[in-house]
């Protein structure tokens, strides 16, 4: 019998993954080799974070310079270092949220647990200590840290863990007028409204037209704090910035991830406005008892400055903006296919959802059907269980784009035909 694999995979059915596994070796762009030699077409930007592409030697090796000098110390209290220093200010200042100030992470799930512990705490140092439901919309998806896991909109991602942060409730993801009946029911309880520019992991979901700054009138006229989860959508996947940018509304705080680093090292943020980090920066506070051990890391921090260079240089924000409407164009056809519910895209973020009918019937269709597109050259994965995702690093050539939508089309094609 063969020794099982010790490898043990996040979001994973390990009974049916050991012995399985696609190993990968190598990135370049917009492609993946894997152990065997047999090349792919990376539609998920490794999981929605490899902006500037895979293989970037000028990242390795900043970060490699960096950890001859400094590999790493923490930055509690009134410890810092170099690149900490310089990332915090540069994302503060590019960032649409005024007067900013940046609190570091190791990644998303990270970060929407710190922006938890903010809010929460900023209420009591302002006096209004019941300040403290947290609301989130259905679909969303905010990591799987305990508030992420709590604040979840997917069910499937949420139940069966018991109870990990109370005080949180649930609006519909597209209708401004539920938040408004919630906010009102708890009244003067709620310390923030978390939400995602595009529903990302839920299925690429873009909001109907009006729909964010409506939300951030409802929460200014009530007082309640706005995070905006830009993990996915954030350092431009969205052709700008920031998704809030595209969608006209200013939060109070940012959180980020993913594109930050292009996933090179691990790395997080909390955007906090000046109005947030105000009570916190008064001299007779107390600390804000919460970080963790690799917060502002200079490796890490290196690999996002250094990123974020390459972002500017090589105009890969603009050039997301160039290439929404090809991809767009691309996919609408898809629409038509047997098994097809519809088809999204905003940015550089797209979605192929599969019918309600054929996901009764075939649950296994979204994976079968992920299975297929890895066949035809193509990894994408399957998004809340129903959708399947096309999300490329913003290098993607334009020949490259159109053979992963075609790869994944193909792939639907021969799932739906096989069930059939």
């Amino acid at each position: 019998m063969a020794e099982p694999t010790r490898l043990w995979h996040p979001f994973a059915a390990m009974g049916k993954v050991d012995g399985h596994e696609l190993v990968l070796t190598r990135g370049e762009g917009s492609r993946v080799w894997d152990a065997d030699g047999n090349e792919y077409l990376d539609a998920t930007a490794g999981l929605w974070f490899a902006n500037v592409g895979h293989g970037r030697a000028e990242i390795a090796d900043a970060v490699g310079s960096q950890l001859t000098k400094l590999a790493a110390h923490h930055i509690f209290g009134d410890h810092a270092n170099e690149p900490a220093l310089a990332l915090a200010s540069r994302v503060a200042a590019m960032s649409p949220v005024p007067d900013a100030a940046v609190f570091f992470c190791s990644g998303g799930g990270e970060a929407i647990d710190t922006a938890g512990k903010i809010v929460r705490r900023y209420w009591a140092l302002t006096g209004q200590p019941e300040r403290t439901v947290i609301v989130s919309r259905r679909f969303a998806y905010h990591g799987t840290n305990a508030y992420g896991t709590s604040l979840s909109g997917i069910p499937a991602v949420r139940d069966g863990y018991g109870q990990l942060v109370g005080d949180v409730a649930e609006v519909s993801h597209d209708d401004p007028a539920d938040l408004a009946r919630v906010l009102d029911e708890l009244d003067g309880r709620v310390a923030a409204f978390v939400g995602e520019p595009m529903i990302g992991a839920g299925g690429a979901i873009p909001p109907p037209d009006g729909y964010w700054p409506e939300v951030e009138r409802i929460c200014r006229d009530r007082d309640v704090l706005l995070i905006c989860d830009e993990v996915i959508s954030g350092f431009g996947r969205l052709g700008r910035w920031f998704g809030c940018e595209r969608y006209g509304f200013t939060p109070d705080l940012i959180t980020c991830a993913k594109g930050i680093s292009s996933g090179y090292v691990p790395l997080g943020a909390v955007i906090a406005s000046g109005r947030v980090r105000e009570p916190f920066w008064d001299e007779a506070a107390a600390p804000f008892l919460h970080g963790g051990t690799y917060a502002g890391h200079p490796g890490a921090c290196v690999a996002g400055l250094v990123n974020i260079d390459i972002l500017e240089r090589e105009q890969l924000v603009e050039r997301v903006v160039e290439l929404e409407p090809l991809l767009a164009e691309l996919m609408a056809p898809l629409a038509s296919l047997p098994g097809v519910a519809e088809v999204r895209s905003v940015g550089l973020a797209g979605a192929i959802e599969l019918d309600p009918d054929l996901l009764a019937s075939t649950p296994t269709a979204g994976p079968a059907a992920m299975s297929a597109a890895r066949r035809h050259g193509v990894i994408t994965r399957v998004l809340r269980g129903v959708a399947l995702q096309i999300s490329p690093p913003f290098v993607v050539t334009e020949d490259e784009l159109a053979a992963m939508v075609a790869g994944v089309a193909a792939a639907v094609e021969e799932t739906v035909g096989a069930i059939a």
